[in-house]
């Protein structure tokens, strides 16, 4: 974080030196991103193809991760060619950009487009600071979906489960019949998510929430031992670390549209990669939600971020950026190739697919929109939290009393 900080503060200084030349063919934007997988990709295509076939020209910087992408702009930032575009997650920490003051807000143009009245108040909250929007947020995801193989499913008879008891019966089931119950990857923030899920229903919103907050009763409760032990139960019921390794989510994904396994519990860019895959809703898979969660506790938002720079046109380029990413149509295809919702409240439910329509309906319903509470985490401490977890799941002989003086240690050190 303070390495991050100094970039940034430095950026502010160094940033109006940078120099750049508009062109006569339109207007230039270079944009860092980390959508590479197949369906992220074709998603972020849609930005690209509107942006270029007015005219304009896009240089693309694709990276891999969060990570990477914080390193290359803070980077390129300090250095004084920030990148005119970057994707950003819109949480907690998003605030760290225009509170070092080294992004340009887009209130004018938000004003002119009459952005608070299009988009809901829990996506006005995360793209402001102070009375001003910085980010043009592009869609909605929600983490907390399983995704089931209507193959496998229609061979067995089974029905999507509704409670963690069933989902284990159901694992069972598809074990039985020579299935890997429940498909993964091998990344280690992929444990993390299924245990967020397992937090929010053994221990409630509050106690979910008061975990990440630092609170070390919360991490010591007995709530928490019996998400741990819930933990190892799921990872039982998946391929050993061994057999996953190099095995990303998408290859997972592609598991359950081939009908080669049972079920995944991942956010709805899996809906994305079996799409861009060819496979449909309702036909090849299905989609609920975990058992015991709330939609709105387990949303995150994707946006673009546009650092400050001096380079001739920039400003204007960016808030013509931005513009399109809120039009209807590239909301929409945006949407429906990265598995998300769209930000603009209205677009018809109709346009999106039996999942899509599941999705927003649940956001419309549940009034408090709390969002990803483990994204509040400073950044090191999440690092430490998803290794954690990662560790117990992969490693049997790691007790859950164990796992959660780890975890309460890293919770309340930071």
């Amino acid at each position: 974080m303070k390495a991050l900080c100094s970039s940034l503060c430095l950026a502010a200084v160094m940033a109006t030196g940078a120099q750049g030349n508009a062109t006569s063919t339109g207007l230039q934007v270079d944009v860092v991103h980390y959508w590479i997988s197949n369906s992220e990709s074709a998603a972020i295509d849609v930005y690209r193809n509107a942006w270029t076939s007015a005219g304009n020209q896009w240089t693309d910087l694709p990276v891999d991760g969060e990570a990477a992408l914080k390193r290359v702009v803070s980077e390129r930032i300090a250095n004084g060619y920030p990148p005119a575009v970057t994707q950003w997650n819109l949480d907690a920490r998003a605030v760290e950009l225009p509170s070092f003051g080294v992004t340009q807000d887009i209130e004018a143009l938000a004003q002119r487009d009459h952005w608070r009245k299009l988009l809901p108040a829990f996506v006005i909250d995360v793209i402001s600071y102070g009375d001003r929007i910085y980010f043009a947020p592009s869609n909605i995801h929600l983490e907390n979906w399983l995704w089931t193989s209507q193959t496998i499913f229609n061979e067995l008879g089974l029905a999507p489960p509704e409670t963690w008891d069933e989902l284990f019966a159901t694992a069972e089931r598809i074990e039985a019949a020579g299935y890997p119950a429940i498909a993964m990857g091998s990344a280690p923030w992929e444990a993390a998510l299924i245990f967020h899920s397992i937090m929010y229903d053994t221990m409630g919103a509050e106690g979910y929430a008061a975990v990440f907050h630092g609170d070390r009763d919360a991490v010591l409760a007995p709530s928490m031992r019996e998400a741990l032990d819930r933990l190892r139960r799921v990872s039982r019921f998946t391929e050993p670390a061994t057999a996953r390794a190099g095995r990303t989510w998408a290859d997972a994904t592609r598991m359950i549209g081939r009908g080669e396994a049972g079920m995944q519990l991942m956010g709805d860019w899996a809906k994305g990669e079996l799409v861009s895959l060819g496979y449909t809703a309702g036909q090849d898979f299905g989609c609920s939600f975990i058992p015991g969660t709330s939609a709105t506790h387990f949303m995150a938002i994707d946006g673009f971020a546009f650092p400050l720079t001096a380079r001739d046109g920039a400003a204007h380029a960016q808030h013509t950026f931005a513009r399109m990413v809120l039009e209807p149509d590239n909301q929409l295809a945006f949407s429906r190739l990265k598995g998300s919702l769209p930000v603009r409240t209205d677009i018809d439910p109709a346009e999106l697919d039996h999942c899509g329509q599941l999705g927003l309906q649940r956001i419309r319903d549940e009034a408090h929109h709390d969002g990803v509470h483990s994204r509040a985490m400073p950044s090191h401490t999440m690092a430490a939290w998803i290794s954690t977890l990662s560790e117990f799941f992969d490693d049997a002989t790691i007790s859950s009393q164990v796992a959660q003086q780890r975890l309460s240690k890293i919770v309340t050190e930071g």
